[in-house]
């Protein structure tokens, strides 16, 4: 029987940045109501969310490696709080070639490998780290914009795999990663 899953790539942080980020999604969600960003693990989106079969998933993270396989780590680095419009909260990732050259080739492979469709995301690529969205009401923004910039903070780490996130139980789950370099 074939089952079709949800998934998307990501870059996730370190344990410790990780736990910081996660930190501020439960304080939102204590101080305003907003849950919905815990419902997966802080991350930069490289593909949103695609169907896929559920019976081909080791084949793709084989075509994975391989197209990673010339990838070389690189440094990734939070700086700050921004928006899209007032409904979503997010950690500033700063702007990077390496990084735009890795989403660019993960969108060409998508396009090539798995027939996705480029979406608005993959041509407006803004690397973020969501801390608050979907259940974030206009009329809170301001409020929870002040909580998090109160709450934010610098950091920067060196990235040296892709995750490929799988939806289980309505929440977004580290499934596999996929080293650079091999």
């Amino acid at each position: 029987m074939k089952i079709i899953q949800k998934y998307f790539l990501a870059l996730i942080p370190p344990l410790e940045i990780m736990e910081k980020a996660e930190e501020i999604k439960i304080r939102i969600r204590d101080e305003f109501g907003i849950k919905y960003a815990l419902k997966s693990p802080p991350h930069i989106t490289l593909k949103m969310p695609f169907n896929f079969s559920e019976a081909k998933e080791g084949k793709l993270i084989g075509l994975l490696g391989e197209q990673l396989k010339d990838q070389a780590s690189f440094s990734v680095k939070i700086s700050g709080v921004g928006t899209f419009g007032n409904r979503v909260i997010f950690l500033r990732i700063e702007e990077s070639a390496k990084l735009r050259q890795l989403q660019e080739k993960l969108k060409l492979f998508c396009k090539k490998e798995l027939h996705l469709i480029d979406e608005l995301s993959d041509r407006n690529f803004h690397p973020h780290l969501t801390v608050a969205f979907k259940d974030l009401k206009s009329s809170h923004f301001p409020e929870v914009l002040a909580r998090v910039r109160q709450m934010a903070f610098e950091a920067e780490f060196s990235t040296a795999d892709l995750v490929l996130l799988k939806r289980q139980e309505g929440k977004w789950i580290v499934h596999r990663k996929v080293t650079f370099g091999g």
